[in-house]
């Protein structure tokens, strides 16, 4: 054989070999595409419905509609404190499912919100005096909310999550 035939004989196996991978590689991808299931109405749904029940949790643990809802005159400030982060823990706990649904950016928000109104009801409680009145702490969490950026947390997360909700439709 002369070095022609040679080379022609590489080139041809060469070419048989890149013509098999590409169609390996191809085929591989298209059944990876069949594999994970496509995005239907009903995926999308179920989706929308994670956001609005994650709109309505940030809701619920805003310091001011938490404080409308379960504030009593009639408890002490530690009570208060208690009864305050129990609801928020509760109900964050309840959602907590929904971060499967959601993208991780979504959830790592309103995971930080219920976190942080956590923080911000144990500090203020804890710089009453022993004998402050639940009414005493509601007041004091009010004016830090609205003197403070942090207070508002619960608004920019509800955009977030509105926003993501809406990159579905």
């Amino acid at each position: 054989m002369d070095t022609s035939t040679i080379i022609l004989i590489v080139a041809a196996v060469l070419v048989a070999i890149g013509v098999t991978y590409i169609l390996a590689v191809k085929d591989k991808t298209k059944q990876s595409d069949t594999s994970s299931p496509p995005l239907n109405s009903s995926s999308v749904q179920i989706q929308l419905q994670a956001y609005e029940r994650l709109i309505l949790l940030v809701d619920r643990i805003a310091l001011p509609n938490l404080i409308s809802r379960v504030g009593r005159s009639s408890m002490s400030a530690k009570e208060m404190q208690h009864l305050l982060t129990q609801n928020i823990r509760e109900e964050f706990e309840y959602n907590i499912t929904q971060q499967i649904y959601v993208s991780p950016d979504a959830w790592s928000a309103v995971k930080n919100l219920k976190e942080q109104n956590m923080l911000i009801v144990n500090q203020l409680a804890n710089t009453l005096p022993p004998n402050a009145t639940g009414l005493d702490l509601n007041k004091l969490l009010l004016q830090f909310l609205m003197n403070d950026k942090k207070g508002t947390l619960h608004e920019v997360v509800s955009e977030v999550l509105s926003y993501e909700a809406k990159k579905l439709i």
